[in-house]
């Protein structure tokens, strides 16, 4: 039996290698059309001694574009992770846009504006608006038996989105608030817990100032739970509880508020939304009413995004030093290239090969080596940040940093816009040595050794 199956094998292996060369001759029927794509495709692919003493000066300048690509890519996903985590974190405690009195200074004294407002349902209903949510503040003391710490407590009402911080929740949990009842729920932070030594379900004895009055109040609270963002400007500051808490505080009537916090979809749009939001509110503003403003949180936190906005300059700069050096890379491997093909070039001259023919020649090889390094650099990069993204290998030191581990933000627009550019830079400084070319004679590269 297994006789009678060995000429149909032979034959059906016969056939499958007769389809295989049936396939590279047409390849290199096409090819032919290109003759400098022909002639590069037969010198990059060569084995064996065909490379000599290039291989390894080659093997160099695809290393040197890999690890170049390698490093920026994580440099923009890191940078831009980073500057993403930190965003978040501060649009956590105060949205994208926040509507006040236009008289209220940038203390957290604010002056009462009514939760009614005639512009609010066009204002949800603008393009890129994601949630409208009610806010109050009441700057106050937090006493114990040994310390005492300055808070601002922000009182939220039950639109209120606890999204982030049942993220950043370490213990406990979050209150639930209604306009039917009060609760005397608090969310701390573990800096301030830490400070004063409280944990959850601890009262909480709050002390603050009526300055229309001059009198002093205090407020029991207990603490539901403890949150930790790692920003410590704002942990040890903001204090969660019912908005109705600082109504009371304040003195004011049950249908008044410090503002309106508003979340938009897309944070480049922030500059365009406030003015829409300006403009909305001014339309329905009358003489004798109170007149609210629109404050971006770029504008309320100037100095932590003008900070984030340098980081940018870093990225460019990193990105240009990394993109030079993988160019010098390549030219001096072209350059040995062309060395160790000089009799070749000598004899394409003598034949009546243009000089442009022969540069495109070792152009098409370097753009074979260049997107050999690019591929190793896009996988291990790609690999890189989502396993760093899942486990959290590479940690930091939140008071430094701010934040726990390494962030990633990996785009395929951020991918595709640093491929694209380490192809066109490297190609156009490549075009430089390859007029190298120009300067052969066939006459004496032919008997070049």
């Amino acid at each position: 039996m297994e006789n009678q199956r060995l000429p149909g094998l032979c034959a059906k292996s016969t056939n499958v290698n007769i389809k295989k060369r049936y396939f590279y001759a047409k390849v290199d029927q096409v090819l032919l059309f290109n003759t400098e794509l022909f002639i590069a495709r037969r010198i990059f692919f060569a084995r064996g001694t065909a490379r000599k003493f290039s291989e390894s000066i080659v093997s160099f300048a695809v290393f040197g574009i890999a690890f170049g690509l390698f490093v920026m890519i994580l440099s923009v996903a890191i940078v831009t992770g980073f500057k993403k985590e930190i965003r978040n974190k501060v649009i956590g405690f105060g949205s994208h846009i926040q509507l006040v009195n236009f008289d209220s200074n940038s203390s957290y004294e604010t002056i009462p504006v009514q939760e009614n407002q005639p512009w609010l349902q066009e204002v949800r209903n603008l393009k890129g608006i994601k949630s409208i949510q009610r806010f109050a503040t009441k700057p106050g003391i937090i006493k114990t038996d040994d310390e005492i710490h300055g808070i601002v407590l922000k009182g939220v009402a039950p639109d209120f989105d606890w999204t982030f911080f049942k993220e950043n929740l370490v213990e406990g949990s979050v209150f639930s608030v209604s306009d039917s009842f009060k609760t005397d729920d608090v969310l701390i932070s573990r800096q301030v817990a830490s400070l004063l030594r409280l944990k959850v379900g601890d009262p909480l004895y709050t002390y603050f100032l009526n300055e229309e009055t001059n009198s002093q109040k205090m407020r029991k609270f207990r603490i539901c739970g403890i949150f930790s963002t790692s920003l410590e400007e704002f942990d040890r500051l903001f204090v969660l509880a019912d908005i109705s808490h600082v109504r009371k505080l304040n003195d004011w009537k049950p249908d008044q508020i410090s503002g309106f916090e508003i979340s938009i979809d897309d944070f480049s749009e922030i500059k365009t939304l406030t003015q829409q939001i300006r403009n909305l509110t001014l339309r329905y503003s009358k003489e004798d009413e109170t007149v609210l403003r629109p404050i971006a949180i770029t504008s309320k936190y100037p100095q932590i995004f003008d900070w984030l906005n340098l980081l940018d300059m870093n990225v460019w700069i990193i990105l240009g030093l990394i993109i030079l050096v993988a160019g010098f890379n390549m030219v001096s491997g072209l350059l040995i290239l062309m060395l160790e093909r000089t009799t070749m070039i000598g004899v394409l001259k003598a034949v009546g090969t243009g000089n442009w023919s022969i540069r495109k020649i070792f152009i098409y090889i370097s753009t074979f080596l260049i997107v050999r390094g690019m591929f190793w650099g896009n996988v291990a990069a790609v690999a890189f940040c989502l396993i760093q993204a899942k486990f959290g290998i590479f940690k930091l030191d939140p008071a430094s940093y701010y934040l726990n581990t390494v962030p990633v933000n990996l785009k395929i627009s951020h991918l595709l816009m640093l491929n694209a550019g380490t192809v066109i830079v490297t190609l156009l400084m490549l075009l430089v040595p390859s007029w190298y070319v120009t300067r052969i004679e066939p006459d004496k590269a032919i008997r070049f050794d």
